[in-house]
């Protein structure tokens, strides 16, 4: 049985509300009967089965910010769409809080799968799904598993797998560095056992030092700022539990990307520090692939990872709608 959900009423996005599209709340359970929530925006006035799309992201972040401006903008081009807090985090179900995990958040994808295949006014033979940040990644994840899914759009993709084992730009990337890591989280566990309570990691650092790398002021410009900031979101706020992502770490995801036999398109800014994920990721993807003819990957101009969270002159919308109206038939 689905878990009750307590679901705000009132418009609480960091993106004004578009007139041109109906929303509502939702939920729906994952395979592991954790109840999901997430927002559905629906274009007005449509009559027919419409093709559907799936958003989440950033990793961190909820339904009211990045995610939800994609979704909606999506429901503006004539997708039926729906943008949903991960398990665990924002107003989806799942105890404990703020955990997250590569097998479960890639089910949480496919049941946002499922949920848009039975509604009536969608057609099930025409869904896709965006995933932004360390949702790009698992987005990929889910493709290669995911044979309903005709189409899938990464944008501004993190490898979560990639950076929790080998750090920032690979720079932890030894067996000892990992190891002293690991015997980090495995003593948090006994800690936070005899505590009662998981010790959370801290959101995006505030106040933010003067010599802080860019890409960390680029994190505060978003998750610390009216821009983006949302009083559920875990990077706007005390981040993620310490251990939250330990799973992540001799799990990696994005094994088998070059058998995903659907269309994807990859999509980053050229300067954003992240930008070696989405590259990576493609030339895995296409690397002895029988299926590399629909894959590709389009690097943004002067574009920073935060640009393409929110900033609607970078994100490259036109180019997504023609993406998922040339390949959700």
């Amino acid at each position: 049985m689905s878990e009750a959900l307590n679901l705000t009423k009132e418009w609480d996005k960091t993106f004004p509300k578009s007139e041109k599209v109906n929303h509502s709340k939702v939920t729906f359970p994952n395979r592991y009967g954790i109840t999901l929530a997430a927002d559905m925006y629906v274009p007005k006035n449509a009559d027919v089965k419409l093709p559907a799309i799936a958003v989440c992201g950033p990793f961190g972040a909820v339904k009211e910010q990045a995610s939800g401006l994609y979704a909606q903008t999506m429901a503006e081009y004539g997708f039926l769409t729906i943008a949903f807090d991960p398990s665990f985090t924002g107003e989806s179900g799942g105890t404990p809080r703020y955990m997250a995990s590569p097998d479960i958040n890639t089910e949480d994808f496919m049941a946002a799968v499922d949920f848009l295949s039975v509604q009536e006014n969608v057609d099930p033979e025409k869904i896709g799904i965006i995933g932004i940040c360390g949702w790009g990644g698992m987005a990929l994840n889910t493709a290669a598993l995911d044979t309903r899914i005709k189409a899938t759009v990464a944008s501004t993709m993190y490898d979560m797998a990639r950076v929790n084992a080998n750090g920032y730009f690979d720079s932890e990337n030894s067996e000892e560095q990992r190891y002293e890591k690991k015997k980090a989280l495995n003593a948090q566990r006994i800690a936070d056992l005899k505590n009662g309570s998981y010790q959370l990691g801290g959101g995006v650092v505030d106040p933010l030092p003067a010599d802080a790398p860019f890409f960390v002021k680029d994190y505060y410009a978003y998750y610390k700022t009216e821009r983006g900031y949302h009083e559920r979101s875990l990077n706007s706020n005390g981040g993620w539990n310490v251990t939250g992502c330990m799973s992540f770490m001799n799990q990696p995801i994005n094994c088998y990307t070059n058998e995903i036999r659907s269309a994807v398109l990859i999509i980053h800014g050229e300067k954003a520090h992240s930008c070696y994920f989405s590259k990576d990721a493609y030339a895995a993807m296409t690397k002895d692939s029988k299926y590399a003819g629909n894959k590709e990957l389009l690097i943004i101009p002067d574009a920073v990872h935060t640009d393409l969270y929110d900033n609607i002159n970078v994100i490259p919308f036109e180019k997504i709608n023609k993406f998922f109206k040339d390949n959700l038939t």
